[in-house]
């Protein structure tokens, strides 16, 4: 399968906010550059008309052009391995690729080899929900992973201690990087499915759930986790800007969630319930 690279020449300022929304519109790779940004997605899922959109609806408040054109396969990890720097999350978590060495001063090490999946770390989504993660006891819990991308989130609760953790993405490729990941971390407690949520049993339920995704998912998709939660269980989500943070509060208190935490960095929110 050939991609689309799209070219964007666009202030720093602006790279994530159109990161998120060329994620909405199935991009699937980012890469920052001295320009801007570079985005990737599929040619049969390419269509100029949506990239023309978003850049007009930015035009008035950055200067902003783009370029597009088709590439053949290429080698995604030499891609990614160029820039790629250890993230370190509250000074107990570091996410490394399998090229650098080991830190001891980190009480959990992640090795995440990207390839196409969106989740290494870097972005302010994936650090705060593993920052939030690290407030909430996994040791013997079942954990369920809502589009996990890389597999990180689960990682790292297989890591904190969880019995089980099962991750779903709806991307063939994310899965098999997630299961790749998950053998590469020695975390067998760890399940990867293709899939969404219906397809998860409607008769388990889970002590904790992440959902790393986005507004419309999240809200169309709330009660559903709800209802697989176990009572007291705790639900984190994050892929949304902070003036979202309110319609995914309301979502979550009409289903009896209770807020427990929050975090804010650049603008993207990660919140923390909690079910009575």
């Amino acid at each position: 399968m050939n991609y689309i690279e799209l070219q964007l020449t666009v202030s720093p300022d602006y790279t994530d906010i159109l990161t998120a929304e060329l994620a909405e519109l199935g991009y699937e790779s980012f890469v920052e550059t001295d320009e801007g940004l570079n985005a990737y997605i599929t040619e049969d899922e390419f269509t100029e008309t949506p990239v023309g959109e978003i850049v007009a609806k930015y035009a008035d408040q950055t200067a902003i052009a783009y370029t597009f054109s088709s590439l053949e396969k290429r080698n995604w990890n030499a891609e990614w391995e160029r820039d790629y720097e250890p993230i370190e999350v509250a000074d107990q978590v570091r996410v490394r690729a399998s090229f650098h060495s080991l830190d001891a001063r980190f009480r959990y090490d992640i090795v995440i080899n990207p390839k196409m999946s969106f989740g290494t770390g870097h972005h302010e989504t994936t650090a705060m929900m593993l920052q939030q993660q690290l407030s909430l006891d996994f040791v013997g819990k079942t954990v369920l992973d809502v589009g996990s991308g890389t597999g990180i989130l689960a990682i790292l609760a297989a890591k904190m201690g969880a019995r089980s953790a099962l991750a779903f993405d709806i991307e063939e490729w994310a899965v098999e990087n997630a299961r790749e990941n998950a053998q590469l971390n020695d975390c067998p407690q760890v399940t990867v499915f293709q899939g969404t949520i219906a397809d998860v049993d409607p008769t388990h339920r889970y002590e904790i759930i992440l959902a790393n995704i986005n507004r419309n998912v999240l809200l169309a998709e709330i009660p559903t986790y709800v209802q697989r939660l176990t009572p007291g269980g705790h639900l984190l989500v994050s892929g949304f800007y902070e003036h979202d943070a309110p319609d995914i509060e309301q979502k979550a208190h009409e289903t009896n969630l209770i807020t427990k935490d929050r975090l804010v960095k650049n603008q993207w929110t990660c919140l923390s319930f909690y079910k009575q």
